[in-house]
C-alpha cells in the first residue's frame, strides 16, 4: 500500500488529486489541511504531494514578502520538515512565463527549493471544472474587465484530467509541464460567449512546452462555459 499525503486536499486542484487517487489500487489517501497539518507532519509517507501554494498573482504583486512565505518557506517546511520517499510540487507554468513578476519568481524559486532526484515537479496551466469560482473564466462569465490583453493564448485543461495524470505519475521525476495540447486566445473565448469583454494589460500566454498529444484540447474549455451558462 503506498501511502500519499496530499497537503491542501481541498482546494481545486487538490481535491482533483484526491479523486483521482482514491480511484487508484493500491493507495491511501491522507488529506492534509490547515486543520490536520500539525498532526500530518508527524507521520512517514511513501509520496507527499505539495498542492498548497497560493494562486493569486495579483495577491503576490500587491504582497510579496507574504507570498514568498506561502510560496517558499512553505515548500522548504514540507521538503526538509517532513518524512518522505518522493516528493511532488504542483507548480505553474509562471515560474517559466512570469518571472518578470513575484507570482512566477517564486513559484520558480520553490521548485529549486524541493528539486532532487526523488522529485517530480507539475507546472500547470489554466484549469476549469465544476468547483471552479474564480480566474478568468469566471470573469469573462460574469462579463467583468480582464486585465490581461485579449490576444493572450491560453491552454486551459480540465481539473480532473490533471488529477488523474498526477494520480498516475509517481514514478515519474524531473519537470513536466501538464495542461491542454494546443490553446486559445482569451479574444476567441469572449467572442464565443457573445459578450463585450473588455480587455486591458499585457500579452499574457500561458501555454504547454512540448505537450503531450494525448492531452486534451483548449476549446473543450467553451463546452464548459455554455454549461455554466445554462446553470446560470
Amino acid at each position: 500500500m503506498t501511502l500519499v499525503a496530499v497537503v491542501g486536499a481541498r482546494g481545486f486542484v487538490g481535491s482533483a488529486i484526491v479523486r483521482a487517487l482514491r480511484e487508484t489500487a493500491g493507495v491511501e489517501v491522507v488529506e492534509v489541511t490547515r486543520d490536520t497539518y500539525a498532526f500530518a507532519r508527524t507521520g512517514t509517507y511513501d509520496v507527499v504531494v505539495n498542492t498548497a501554494m497560493p494562486a493569486g498573482r495579483f495577491w503576490a504583486k500587491n504582497n510579496p514578502i507574504a507570498d514568498v512565505t506561502e510560496t517558499v518557506q512553505k515548500t522548504a517546511d514540507l521538503f526538509y520538515g517532513w518524512k518522505h520517499g518522493r516528493f511532488v510540487q504542483i507548480s505553474s507554468v509562471s515560474a517559466r512565463c512570469q518571472l518578470d513578476t513575484a507570482y512566477g519568481r517564486h513559484k520558480a524559486a520553490a521548485e529549486q527549493v524541493c528539486s532532487g532526484p526523488q522529485t517530480l515537479i507539475v507546472r500547470l496551466g489554466p484549469m476549469y471544472g465544476a468547483a471552479l469560482a474564480k480566474g478568468v473564466l469566471i470573469d469573462m462569465l460574469q462579463g467583468k474587465p480582464v486585465f490581461i490583453a485579449g490576444e493572450s493564448r491560453y491552454g486551459f485543461a480540465p481539473v480532473d484530467f490533471v488529477g488523474t495524470w498526477v494520480a498516475k505519475s509517481f514514478g515519474r521525476t524531473g519537470l513536466v509541464e501538464v495542461g491542454a495540447r494546443d490553446s486559445l486566445s482569451l479574444a476567441d473565448v469572449a467572442q464565443h460567449l457573445g459578450g463585450r469583454i473588455e480587455f486591458q494589460g499585457a500579452v499574457d500566454h500561458q501555454e504547454m512546452v512540448d505537450p503531450d498529444p494525448s492531452f486534451p484540447a483548449a476549446r473543450a474549455v467553451l463546452d464548459f462555459l455554455d454549461e455554466r451558462k445554462t446553470k446560470s
